[in-house]
């Protein structure tokens, strides 16, 4: 017979794993607030060294009397990387809630300001027609996308003292709870 302590814990596993499983259909709602923010925010950084103007996702500079326009599309805003982190925050035991979410929007603030960083790099090799764009746009999509995620998450994981691991440290509970029980 389990615990109470260990049906609340069961629970609370079942509860985030749930949470990850639902939060699949809300991936749509971190491209409608992350794609203007990051728009926004690009114009707000860029008209200080450019003469750009912005609609909707598009930013348009005008250089030498020629225009540029970069589309911001969703690979851009990197909607799917911050669904990792979420990810990685709900699948790590041993968070209470109120530091879970301070913990998410942290590492969701570092996230965000490291994918400006990024667009902010690639932006003038683009509109500098430089040969090294094609293969910095893709060492940051490919290459530094994933690792970008797992250092903040390393990083917020050290500021808030978490010492859980994703998903491993849920599954050896539930291997070490299963052993006692039989």
């Amino acid at each position: 017979m389990m615990k109470k302590d260990s049906i609340r814990a069961l629970y609370n596993v079942l509860l985030r794993y749930g949470l990850i499983i639902f939060s699949v259909f809300l991936i749509p709602l971190f491209y409608i607030l992350l794609k203007p923010l990051t728009v926004n925010s690009l114009y707000f950084i860029t008209h200080f060294f450019y003469n750009v103007a912005v609609n909707e996702s598009v930013l348009t500079f005008f250089i030498s009397g020629t225009s540029f326009n970069i589309e911001i599309i969703d690979a851009c805003v990197a909607g799917s990387a911050f669904f990792l982190l979420l990810i990685l925050n709900l699948s790590t035991k041993g968070i209470g809630l109120v530091k879970r979410i301070y913990l998410f929007f942290f590492d969701a603030l570092l996230l965000f300001l490291v994918n400006l960083v990024r667009l902010m790099v690639i932006i003038p090799l683009y509109l500098q027609e430089s040969a090294f764009f094609p293969i910095a746009h893709q060492i940051f999509w490919y290459g530094l996308s994933i690792l970008f995620v797992i250092i903040i998450w390393l990083f917020g994981a050290w500021v808030f003292r978490i010492r859980e691991i994703p998903v491993y440290s849920d599954v050896f509970w539930i291997i070490r709870k299963n052993k006692k029980a039989q």
